[in-house]
């Protein structure tokens, strides 16, 4: 029970964190600054972040249904850190430092891994049960 309570205060966390990007995603393309950096990726990288904040935040009352979404989160934020990494030893080898490194990549690491470490246990199917079809709302 305490790991789901942890689990449920860490996507509370992460979820927020995630969703404040919307904020700077709206910033951004409101006052066209990507037009001016030439940086078109940053809006798409803020919108799908954005995006898993809200996907994390409907997982807090029920983590173990949506064990795969908190699985991307997890994996999301390895992959960027590791990205982040990359990108940053490739900058030292040119002489140049990012701006944002290395705390960035610390950020993304302590999320993927306490999201994959509290990740509730994949829930046995029912032996034999068939797959049922998609519920649909009756009107």
């Amino acid at each position: 029970m305490k790991r789901e309570r942890a689990l449920q205060v860490v996507l509370v966390l992460v979820g927020l964190f995630y969703c404040f990007w919307g904020y700077l995603l709206f910033d951004d393309l409101w006052h066209s600054r990507w037009l001016s950096g030439h940086s078109d990726v940053m809006p798409m990288f803020l919108s799908l972040n954005t995006a898993l904040g809200v996907c994390l935040l409907v997982a807090v009352n029920q983590p173990a249904k949506h064990r795969l979404m908190i699985a991307y989160g997890a994996w999301s934020s390895l992959a960027h850190g590791f990205t982040m990494t990359i990108m940053s030893a490739q900058s030292v080898a040119h002489g140049m430092h990012r701006k944002d490194s290395p705390q960035d990549i610390v950020i993304f690491g302590v999320i993927g891994v306490t999201l994959l470490a509290l990740l509730p246990a994949k829930q046995p199917s029912p032996a034999g049960a068939p797959i049922s079809e998609p519920r649909v709302a009756e009107r």
